[in-house]
């Protein structure tokens, strides 16, 4: 039965579970890595006349295409309230005291084009090849739409108002039936309504950017790792030596914010240890560190 024809199927498919679950995490984890506050998350499926619950108040929306065939489209529909405050919590975190709505704006797109980048890595893996994301608009989705999710974040003792997801039909037959998917398609990367705002999520023209250049982060070195019981841990003294799961021939790994970013081995520069890169770590293997 084709998606189209089913307003139902997209919580019927397991594949959009694993997207959703996926991108929820991404979009905590990105927040926190800009605010330094770790959103709650929470998300479940709804059903009924989509434009119906989005017009019942103010939201910014965004249509997201990817490159897999045409018309793979997500749309994410942020309540007002919710995308200041994410965009407004950022720009604080990063050294500004006042935000202009425009500004806040930006960034809760620059947030959101992060996210969906791993929703597109999520895909890929799921279609069998490296999905990318297309170019995006801000365009609300098509008033058929039956079936969607509601997905809501928490910042301490402050429930946001939630933000709306729609996969379209086409995007979720693709990831239900990988075997039947065409070859990868260039889009034209155009709104589809004329005087539609058209965004690549490339960097946008905020101060976001600028600011976030400058901010200090954590870069650590990790030799090895390894486990020891609890009475072994207590015999530990003085000239103890606890022995490593590397070899003295592998490289180590380079940590920025607990995030595993690169490898390398170990050299000494003017009698200080340093660590000459060699590998820049996958992004598969970024988002996995995260977890």
């Amino acid at each position: 039965m084709s998606a189209a024809n089913n307003p139902s199927l997209m919580s019927s498919v397991e594949n959009v579970r694993l997207v959703m679950n996926e991108w929820v995490e991404s979009l905590a984890s990105i927040l926190e890595s800009m605010t330094d506050q770790k959103p709650e998350t929470h998300w479940q499926y709804a059903s009924g006349p989509f434009s119906d619950v989005a017009s019942s108040g103010e939201y910014l929306w965004w249509q997201q295409s990817f490159q897999i065939s045409p018309d793979t489209l997500v749309w994410v529909a942020a309540p007002k309230i919710t995308w200041e405050y994410a965009g407004t919590l950022t720009l604080k975190a990063a050294g500004l005291e006042t935000v202009e709505e425009g500004e806040a704006k930006n960034t809760w797109f620059e947030i959101l084009g992060q996210s969906l980048s791993v929703m597109a890595r999520s895909i890929g893996s799921l279609v069998g090849h490296e999905v990318t994301c297309d170019a995006g608009s801000q365009q609300p989705a098509d008033s058929s739409v039956q079936d969607w999710v509601s997905a809501a974040l928490t910042f301490g003792d402050n429930p946001l108002p939630p933000l709306l997801v729609t996969l379209g039909p086409k995007l979720v037959e693709a990831i239900s039936a990988p075997p039947e998917l065409e070859e990868p398609q260039m889009s034209a990367g155009e709104p589809s309504h004329p005087g539609a705002e058209s965004h690549a999520f490339s960097p946008v023209a905020s101060r976001t950017m600028d600011l976030l250049l400058d901010v200090d982060l954590p870069i650590s070195i990790s030799f090895g790792k390894t486990q020891l019981a609890m009475k072994d841990v207590l015999k530990l003294t003085t000239g103890s030596i606890v022995e490593l799961n590397r070899s003295v021939n592998d490289q180590v790994e380079v940590l920025v914010n607990q995030c595993l970013i690169a490898r390398g081995e170990v050299v000494v520069v003017e009698g200080n240890y340093g660590v000459r890169i060699l590998e820049i770590a996958s992004r598969q293997e970024r988002l996995r560190s995260l977890k």
